[in-house]
């Protein structure tokens, strides 16, 4: 800071201004004093990065990705980019403008990708190869970087997270394109659009809370997938069928009827 300091009054001298030994001691002061300010405000920012809210946040990233993979990327890379949180270091690849790009990118063809009915269950199709892997991935990479045992354990569990999430979400849509109507498509993908928003800004801000709202989520994804039991059948063959190469499966109305 003095060398610094120092330069600045060289460079005074040199156009001409002459600073006083008194005034160049204030002006130090008053930059200590906004560094000191600065350090304050990131402080508490940094602390909140416990381990309740690792736990929330590697939740979150296995819970979101099972419907809104790109726009969790996205939103947490970004979110690190412009020092709103603070990512852990297992994360911070998130933040390269290359991956924002690609992940922007893709939230854009999966914004309408999902609105358009039948379109959505076959987006879901293909995307179910990455959601899963790609929330465990995520979910690992929060304490990845520090600990071998704690990662394998967030991925396994943001994994599992995943692959629930992912399943209510197909199982609902299959249910909703039995109605002719795009509307309540239009009106199911605008919450999930919201929802994922909405859990991972929890999870960073009020992780003890988004806790409880999880288990609430996953009470209520296991009803659906009661509920909607026909409809889970009608997506695993769907996808078996997929990826098996074979003809594809009864559509959800044909199934409902039976």
């Amino acid at each position: 800071m003095n060398d610094w300091l120092q330069g600045v009054v060289q460079w005074l001298h040199g156009i001409g201004i002459h600073p006083t030994t008194d005034a160049a001691a204030a002006m130090g002061s008053a930059v200590g004093q906004a560094g000191a300010a600065v350090g304050g405000a990131v402080a508490p920012v940094v602390a909140k990065m416990d381990m309740p809210s690792l736990l929330a946040l590697a939740a979150a990233l296995g819970w979101a990705s099972g419907f809104r993979l790109y726009a969790v990327v996205f939103l947490v890379g970004a979110m690190g980019y412009v020092g709103w949180i603070p990512l852990p270091e297992g994360l911070k690849l998130l933040t390269h403008p290359a991956v924002l790009a690609a992940s922007g990118f893709m939230l854009l063809v999966e914004f309408f990708a999902d609105k358009i009915p039948w379109v959505d269950s076959v987006w879901d199709t293909v995307n179910s190869v990455i959601r899963i892997p790609g929330g465990a991935l995520l979910a690992a990479g929060v304490f990845g970087a520090d600990s071998g045992t704690m990662g394998l354990v967030a991925g396994l569990l943001g994994g599992s997270l995943a692959a629930t999430s992912f399943a209510t979400k197909a199982t609902t849509r299959a249910a909703i394109n039995t109605s002719p109507e795009p509307f309540t498509n239009w009106l199911a993908s605008f919450f999930e659009d919201g929802l994922a928003v909405a859990v991972v800004w929890l999870a960073t801000q009020y992780p003890v809370i988004f806790g409880v709202v999880l288990a609430v989520m996953l009470i209520v994804s296991v009803l659906l997938l009661v509920v909607l039991y026909k409809f889970l059948k009608v997506v695993i063959r769907k996808m078996r069928a997929f990826f098996a190469g074979g003809a594809a499966p009864p559509d959800p109305a044909e199934a409902l009827r039976r």
